[in-house]
Parts: structure tokens; sequence; C-alpha cells
């Protein structure tokens, strides 16, 4: 029975075909935590680490130099690099870096390398956060609950108009307030013409300083006067 081939392990733009050992080490990210009265300990997992994998294998032939170069230059560098073997099929890794790297010529062997690498997974960054109207509550407070933010700008023209109004009110409660004043004033009536607008008229100053006192209220709670 002819067996399937296998996959050969990838490293970047280096081709480890002589992998010897490929072993693939998970940290779950607990941490232990003892509890009075509790038998074992309570495990809590703060987030799972990276994957690390560590690979054992021979570099031979002419360009094994130029290959060792490459793992070494991206040991030295830190820099990403894609991985792919089958052990890390289920892992879904994008990335990988170098964490520790270990070479050694074999004796009597020209380009021919043992080597042992360390490998950890390397993530990409979550997307930068962004600045939302209402400090984000766009997404989880006022927008969830089905308020139109746009009607805000509404209700700020509207609250305007009020002030306006409110205004144009405290006028005419002046205007009423002044014409009540004439009962308080003495002035000459010898033939009683003016008597029988007195009480009106204090009635009208009384009620005067009612609306003044309600307006002014109103215009405040819109910022006017």
């Amino acid at each position: 029975m002819t067996e399937p081939a296998r996959a050969i392990p990838l490293l970047g733009e280096v081709s480890l075909a002589l992998v010897q050992q490929v072993e693939h080490r998970l940290d779950g990210g607990f941490t232990a935590t003892r509890i009075a009265g509790l038998p074992g300990e309570l495990q809590q997992r703060s987030g799972r680490p990276s994957h690390r994998i560590r690979l054992c294998g021979e570099l031979i032939g002419a360009d094994a130099g130029d290959q060792l170069a490459t793992l070494q230059k991206a040991a030295a560098d830190g820099s990403e690099l894609p991985f792919a073997a089958d052990i890390g099929t289920a892992l879904k890794l994008q990335n990988v870096v170098v964490t520790w790297f270990h070479a050694a010529a074999v004796a009597g062997a020209p380009n021919r390398y043992r080597y042992e690498i360390h490998l950890a997974e390397s993530p990409p960054l979550p997307p930068p956060a962004e600045l939302d109207p209402f400090g984000g509550l766009g997404d989880f407070g006022l927008g969830d609950l089905g308020f139109d933010t746009d009607l805000l700008g509404d209700l700020a023209d509207l609250a305007g108009q009020v002030a306006g109004a409110v205004d144009a009110a405290l006028d005419a409660v002046n205007a009423v307030q002044a014409l009540a004043a004439l009962a308080d004033l003495s002035v000459p009536d010898p033939c009683g013409l003016l008597a029988p607008l007195a009480e009106p008229l204090q009635q009208i100053g009384t009620a005067g300083s009612s609306l003044v006192s309600a307006a002014h209220k109103l215009g405040a709670a819109f910022g006017g006067g």
C-alpha cells in the first residue's frame, strides 16, 4: 500500500524538507487559586497564550548555507513569517516569530547543518478604537434603544424658538406692569375721572408680577433671559 505524500513544513521561504520532529505546545493560560474548603484549586483563565511550535531537523545540499542564513536572519530580526505544517492545520496560524534558534554544523559533512527552532504564534492586532458620537453610545446605548439622535438638533432649534417667545412675552409683561404702575401715581383727579381705573390697574399689576416670575423661570429653562 502506498503511503500518502508527507507535506513539507514551510517557514517563510524556507522549505524544511528534512525536518525530523515537529511539536506543538499550548499553555492553557489558567491561574490556580486555592479556596478554603474546596478540594483542588479554582482554575481561572485570563486568556489563551500563543501556540508554540518546536522543529528539529537538518539542512542538506548546495543551498543549505543559504537556508541557514535565512533562518538566522529571521531569528535575529524577529520578523514575522508564515508557517505551514500538518501539525498546525487545526490551529489556523497566520504568522509566527522565531523565539529561539540553535544550529550546528556536522563535522566531516559539508553543507549539512542540524537545527532546532522554537516558534510562537504572532496574531494580528485588533483594529484601533474609533471615536463615535456620544462616546460610542451609538453601539450599545441610545441607538439600540430606538432613540433617533438626529432629533437632538431639532430639539435644539425648538428650544431656541421657545426662548425667543419667552423673551417676547417678557417684553409684553413689562409693558403691562408699566401700565399697572399708573395706579400708584399720585395724579390730581379733581373730577374723579381716574377712580374707576384704580382697581383694574391694581389687579393688572398683581397679575403682571406673577407673569414676570413665571416667564423668567421658563426663559432660564430654555436658555433665555
